[in-house]
């Protein structure tokens, strides 16, 4: 078996890594395969942000007949490197491989190698170079058709991380519920009624319009409530205008919704359509055939579920019930009579938010998939820690 660097402007080792998963994942009838070209863009420095602040490299690895069975790539970013760490801590995603230890162990030990000679001493994977709300983690269970841009795994790639000595640092829930608010617990919306009646507390939902308006109250409410945990990193203006600017096409103005204090900026819930119900007829490609048959099922279909991205509050107004209420004014406009959405997946919880992880059980929602973010010590003395419980 032999490891082949995927270098720039190498178009066809590049197309060997995209294309692996096709082979992986031939036989399994729920495998959505990703978009090119979001693939692809998280490794043009171009277009991904994170370039700004580290470094990334990509293998494939191939058999003695010169056919393709591994892939990897492992990245760094200097802003969340010692963030909560004990050891500074690099990455690696975009995994796919057979299923042999012996292939998995080579991939995993160019990621290692290439991260120490960067002065890190451990690596979490797999995940994404950028967002945490893109390629986050292994599936371990729930194997159903994968939201957009998210991981989805063959069971046996479990033991091919754990063989190698990755542990659990946490564990990732997706949870799914109907979104009515007649189904909505009286708890839940009593919670909430609170800040629904004060005039102070102001709820709206996005206007395409003033997207740039959007786009500052989203990275000053992020970078207070999601940039302070550990590894993840602040957001800068403009990874912000990317995120929304990526959506904007997408985008059902009432499921995304914006929490105010006296005009200030304090929550949010960003939730879009489940977008894989559409690509899943394009195989990957958004050429021209893709992009017709994307806006044929885009027309003519209406996805009913949509996907929660995030939530945030500002630290201040935490625990004052502004994430009930945000959600039940989803729910109202979820409720309404021209309204195609019947089901809500929210990625993803962590298992280190146990009061998030309760608040959405509250919701009504139960686990529906589970992801686990892995991290490896290059140095297997030392004391393995999980994430801190936060909350």
């Amino acid at each position: 078996m032999k490891i082949i660097e995927v270098k720039p402007f190498e178009k066809k080792i590049e197309k060997e890594f995209l294309n692996l998963p096709l082979k992986i994942y031939k036989d399994d009838k729920n495998f959505i395969m990703p978009l090119y070209k979001d693939i692809k863009n998280v490794f043009i420095p171009a277009k991904n942000p994170s370039f700004n602040f580290g470094e990334a490299k990509r293998w494939i690895l191939q058999d003695e007949n010169q056919q393709t069975i591994g892939r990897v790539a492992a990245f760094y970013d200097k802003r969340i490197i010692n963030v909560g760490n004990e050891q500074p801590t690099g990455a690696m995603g975009f995994f796919e491989c057979i299923n042999n230890q012996e292939a998995a162990n080579l991939l995993f030990d160019a990621c290692k190698q290439w991260l120490k000679t960067k002065g890190l001493e451990a690596m979490d994977g797999p995940v994404n170079f950028g967002d945490r709300g893109k390629w986050w983690g292994l599936l371990a269970e729930g194997f159903y058709e994968p939201n957009y841009q998210a991981n989805y795994h063959l069971p046996y790639y479990k033991n091919l991380f754990e063989n190698y000595g990755f542990k659990d640092y946490f564990k990732q829930f997706t949870f799914a519920r109907p979104l009515r608010r007649g189904e909505l617990t009286p708890t839940f919306v009593q919670k909430s009624e609170r800040l629904l009646k004060n005039p102070s507390y102001r709820f709206e939902h996005i206007q395409k319009k003033n997207i740039e308006k959007y786009i500052k109250d989203f990275r000053e409410v992020y970078n207070q409530s999601w940039a302070k945990r550990e590894g993840v990193a602040q957001m800068t203006e403009s990874e912000s205008k990317k995120i929304l600017n990526e959506m904007k096409p997408i985008i059902h103005e009432k499921i995304i919704w914006f929490a105010y204090y006296d005009d200030l900026p304090i929550g949010f819930v960003v939730m879009i359509p489940e977008l894989n119900q559409y690509f899943k007829y394009v195989n990957g490609k958004m050429n021209l055939w893709g992009k017709l048959k994307f806006l044929f099922h885009f027309k003519t279909k209406k996805v009913k579920k949509i996907l929660g991205v995030i939530i945030g509050v500002i630290p201040k107004f935490q625990k004052f019930g502004l994430e009930s209420a945000l959600l039940v004014r989803l729910s109202e406009s979820m409720a309404e009579k021209n309204s195609p959405y019947e089901m809500g997946e929210f990625n993803w919880i962590g298992d280190f938010l146990p009061v998030m992880v309760r608040f959405y059980k509250s919701f009504g929602c139960d686990i529906y998939k589970t992801h686990i973010t892995y991290r490896k010590l290059f140095d297997e003395t030392k004391e393995f820690k999980r994430h801190p419980i936060i909350g």
